[in-house]
């Protein structure tokens, strides 16, 4: 097995912390790049977003880039996301009081702020369309959130009793595979049913699926083409236009070693990320104190 990637955190010459990140890249089923565990049982949380919302652009042909982007998002809760939110919601005959995702700490209390609210959205438009009751539909034994289970076990071209699922942080079911399998589904996103309109709205709008400042939203912007979503517990998926899926995980869950980890890995693949290789850290002064970078 290949080491994992190392991410040191330092203030000036002082190594305070070290993260250790798995990772693997994927082409035409065969592993192109490895550090760390492949066979790492990750948690996808949200950056499974992307093929939750496969059902959603199958079931509505006439939804545009915003909608479907915005279901495919971890938002910031700006006015421009809840914008987004609504629209899908007015698109699909959805209203917000049957958003199930409850308020999010430091936002206002509306459930339309969450950053899974697009998510919840989509979820309840494909309820509609295929006729299941919308009241509990994030529940494990809803008729979605087990089609959905089936979605990604389908991707990852596994058994659905392969995929390992818990509780997500906002109500929903999360699922879990191998980074080798969550990579091999993300290299092959783009041949699923629907996953052509998803990643082309990924594409068009990068802010959406983020906000400012988010690891995917920048990633996106920084390789033209790719599509890229984060998770919680420092996970990170991607894939680029010509069929590489690569998914990263922080061992310890810290998502600050993220974007080092994304340059350092994207190295071995032989591409460039510029910007994303060392992390300043500020102190209230709003001066450097430190950095977090590879080692």
């Amino acid at each position: 097995m290949a080491e994992p990637l190392s991410v040191a955190v330092r203030r000036g010459e002082i190594v305070e912390s070290v993260h250790l990140v798995h990772g693997v890249a994927v082409r035409d089923g065969a592993v192109i790049a490895e550090a760390g565990d492949p066979s790492l049982l990750a948690s996808l949380r949200s950056a499974a977003k992307p093929l939750q919302a496969l059902p959603l652009a199958r079931a509505y042909e006439s939804l545009g880039p915003d909608e479907l982007a915005i279901a495919a998002a971890s938002h910031a809760g700006t006015p421009a996301h809840v914008e987004a939110v609504r629209s899908l919601l007015a698109s699909t005959g959805g209203r917000e009081d049957e958003l199930e995702c409850g308020p999010q700490d430091g936002r206002p209390p509306e459930p339309v702020y969450h950053n899974c609210s697009g998510k919840h959205a989509g979820m309840i438009a494909v309820c509609r369309a295929r006729g299941w009751p919308v009241e509990g539909y994030r529940l494990a034994e809803h008729p979605h959130q087990r089609a959905l289970l089936e979605e990604i076990a389908a991707a990852a071209e596994v058994e659905p009793d392969a995929v390992r699922t818990g509780p997500d942080g906002c109500g929903v079911v999360c699922f879990a595979v191998t980074l080798e399998q969550a990579a091999f589904a993300w290299s092959r996103f783009e041949q699923l049913d629907g996953g052509d309109r998803i990643a082309a709205a990924m594409r068009a709008r990068p802010d959406l699926v983020g906000g400012e400042g988010a690891a995917d939203t920048d990633l996106m912007r920084a390789l033209p083409g790719w599509i890229a979503k984060r998770g919680a517990e420092g996970l990170l998926c991607a894939a680029s236009p010509d069929g590489v899926g690569v998914a990263l995980k922080v061992s310890d869950g810290n998502g600050r070693a993220l974007r080092p980890a994304v340059a350092a890995f994207a190295g071995l693949v032989g591409i460039d990320l510029e910007g994303f290789g060392e992390v300043t850290i500020p102190n209230s002064r709003g001066e450097p104190a430190g950095a977090i970078a590879s080692c």
